[in-house]
């Protein structure tokens, strides 16, 4: 298996959420997802997402280094 870094990651799960919302149509899912949305400069709608993001992974990785 490839090895993602955080912004592959953080692509992949935004895509999985998509799927999601596209079956369900959870109104909570579309909220989250327009939140997460990345916009034009390449940050997500909601600028916490991105910390957030990152702070999660290194609860899952605890060796996670965001600058490599």
């Amino acid at each position: 298996m490839n090895n993602l870094d955080a912004k592959e990651a953080y692509q992949a799960m935004f895509r999985f959420l998509e799927k999601y919302y596209e079956h369900t149509h959870a109104d909570e899912i579309g909220a989250i997802l327009g939140s997460m949305s990345i916009l034009n400069d390449g940050k997500p709608a909601d600028g916490a997402m991105w910390q957030e993001w990152l702070d999660a992974i290194k609860e899952v990785c605890p060796g996670f280094d965001e600058k490599e």
